[in-house]
């Protein structure tokens, strides 16, 4: 089972709207199963070194089928993940990366927030995730 496009449309909105809600900008990637990209937006205004950000810290939250911000508490020095970032033509290992799951609770992709502070980045994600 992967993402819909018709989903990743709706998953961008309503990430749009909660980054509307808080005062910022973000650049929003959603990724299918295979963590390949099939849905993406820039707001205005936002950010174009968040753009390749936004779209890793999604692969990453689904190649990995977790939050970026936990990957990034296990690739600290002298943790199990140490260097991680480094694998898979580059990770981003701090938050702002969310799987998205089906009803069924099966992941299906993942998006990927950055244009704010990571706090920002993790709520929008979140939001996201969350519009199934």
């Amino acid at each position: 089972m992967s993402i819909t496009l018709a989903q990743a449309e709706k998953i961008v909105a309503v990430a749009q709207a909660k980054s509307v809600e808080i005062d910022t900008k973000m650049n929003i990637a959603i990724v299918d199963a295979g963590a390949n990209l099939v849905a993406f937006a820039r707001m205005d205004g936002a950010w174009l070194g968040s753009l390749d950000i936004s779209i890793k810290k999604a692969k990453t939250a689904r190649f990995f089928d977790m939050n970026t911000g936990i990957i990034g508490g296990l690739s600290q020095p002298g943790q199990p993940l140490f260097n991680i970032e480094h694998s898979n033509g580059g990770l981003i290992t701090f938050p702002g990366g969310v799987p998205i799951k089906n009803a069924a609770g099966e992941i299906i992709g993942a998006i990927g927030v950055s244009g704010s502070s990571v706090e920002n980045d993790h709520t929008v994600a979140e939001a996201g995730a969350l519009a199934l």
